[in-house]
């Protein structure tokens, strides 16, 4: 029972952490809080039903094409949610965050005109596939989830420390004039940056679908929120804190749903929040300058 329970809460975590990579990816380098993450998550579970469902296609496909779409997604939010506040002078500093508000409540509305409201069943093979260890049950796609969310991990702060582009977009974060100057593409390199959160976005989408076969509408908001939770728990820009933050919460709310009362697993992220803010204010791994601008 425990060991099940552990599994289930590092599969959860997983999901978490992968959705908080993308929102640190953005807060690093342009310094806000990108409230449409979640809404681009939700998108991407629904193409995987399309595909999947709709369309009957392969699983391989349903992560091409939510690859794909929120890619655009993510392209289109930066060039004209974004990029025109960052070119006018005395625009408020919560004009972006306001956007990406703006940006996500209309994506929700699209949502039900597209795909429609209510639960989407998100019926894969590959899902009932599991692996019988004693008297425990370990379903195949609990552990791609989690190799997956270390898999990415591990590529985000090798590409951030290795790489010319990552250096490009550490430059960025540090500020922006400077980098333009010394020759960077400060414009390409938010694009990517953008672009690259949206589609860890699309893929925690999938694995969600696959992972708990519903997929609606309203997933988006309580995935964001929760995305906001987990990196300020672990440290605001920091990418092993999001990863770290995301299996926090999600044991914490799998246990409390065992072992305590089910009513108060939603409120746990935010007590952490809380609770976090007053004790650390810069997270359990964070520091004065975020892992993604050193």
């Amino acid at each position: 029972m425990f060991l099940e329970q552990l599994i289930n809460g590092l599969t959860l975590g997983s999901i978490y952490a992968i959705v908080a990579l993308g929102f640190t990816l953005v807060f690093g380098v342009l310094g806000i809080i990108n409230m449409a993450h979640g809404e681009i998550f939700m998108f991407g579970a629904f193409i995987g039903v399309f595909v999947t469902s709709s369309l009957k296609g392969p699983l391989w496909l349903a992560f091409i094409a939510a690859v794909l779409v929120t890619a655009i997604m993510g392209y289109l939010l930066e060039r004209f949610a974004l990029r025109p506040l960052r070119h006018k002078k005395g625009v408020s500093h919560l004009a972006p965050l306001i956007s990406t508000i703006g940006v996500s409540i209309f994506l929700e509305n699209l949502s039900h005109h597209v795909f429609g409201a209510g639960n989407h069943p998100f019926r894969t093979s590959f899902a009932e596939i599991n692996i019988q260890i004693g008297s425990i049950t370990v379903y195949l796609v609990q552990i791609v989830i989690f190799i997956i969310s270390v898999l990415l991990m591990i590529v985000l702060s090798l590409w951030l420390a290795k790489t010319k582009a990552g250096k490009a977009l550490r430059a960025t974060s540090e500020n922006l004039e400077t980098a333009s100057i010394l020759g960077v593409n400060t414009k390409r390199t938010i694009t990517t940056t953008v672009i690259i959160a949206s589609v860890m976005g699309g893929i925690a989408g999938i694995l969600v679908g696959m992972a708990f076969n519903s997929v609606t509408p309203q997933m988006g908001l309580s995935m964001g929120l929760k995305g906001l939770a987990i990196i300020i728990l672990g440290g605001m820009g920091n990418v092993k804190g999001a990863m770290a933050g995301g299996l926090i919460l999600g044991l914490a709310e799998t246990f409390i749903v065992v072992y305590g009362d089910s009513g108060y697993r939603d409120a746990i992220a935010f007590i952490a929040i809380i609770i976090i803010l007053l004790l650390k204010p810069q997270g359990l791994f964070g520091s004065k300058m975020s892992d993604v601008r050193r």
